[in-house]
């Protein structure tokens, strides 16, 4: 398999799953602004849509959205526990925290990258990041991960997308849950294998 990523972007919880998983895999940087390859292909006659994470299976198959990616990751490699098995409620419930990752999240972060974001828009969506930021530390009182003692691959989203604070002037610091479940995330070895992989450690 072949993951596309581009280094410290939300690839980053992917490329954690491959390595929790212990899958055999070839990570290759597409950078978001160049969208060149290390080879000089055009990023654009891989993937049209030019984003990552880009997941490209053995068999010339693809899928290029993040939630589906690292649920197809975990499901290669059961006895990880990654994920719940599939029909039941623990695996309804991690589809629900990888969603509202992804649309209360996620895309709530991506207006405070933009220069171009008027500063009305910026403190709109710095609100609602505290707000949605709120309720998730509230919901990891008392667990180790978001659902209970084992980590699974909605950790490694959340984790990936909370990195981003330092980076927009987003304090963390009032919420005591979600930094020290950040600590006990980042300190797994297949985490600082992947944030290694793409350069974000030494």
């Amino acid at each position: 398999m072949k993951l596309y990523y581009s280094p410290g972007a939300c690839s980053l919880s992917p490329h954690i799953a491959m390595h929790e998983a212990g899958l055999t895999f070839e990570a290759i940087a597409a950078p978001t602004k160049t969208h060149k390859l290390p080879d000089g292909t055009d990023y654009y006659t891989i993937n049209p849509l030019g984003y990552v994470p880009y997941l490209v299976l053995d068999d010339g198959r693809t899928l290029h959205e993040g939630p589906a990616i690292v649920q197809y990751i975990a499901d290669q490699a059961p006895a990880k526990n990654l994920a719940p098995a599939n029909g039941t409620y623990g695996r309804y419930k991690l589809q629900e925290w990888l969603t509202f990752i992804g649309t209360e999240v996620h895309k709530t972060f991506s207006p405070l990258f933009d220069p171009a974001t008027p500063d009305a828009t910026k403190t709109s969506a710095t609100t609602k990041l505290h707000s949605r930021l709120k309720w998730v530390d509230g919901e990891l009182a008392g667990k180790q991960y978001l659902m209970g003692d084992t980590f699974n691959v909605a950790d490694g989203y959340l984790f990936t997308v909370t990195n981003w604070g330092p980076y927009v002037g987003l304090d963390l610091s009032p919420y005591a849950n979600l930094v020290a479940y950040r600590a006990r995330v980042g300190a797994r070895p297949a985490v600082v294998a992947a944030m290694k992989a793409e350069g974000l450690l030494k």
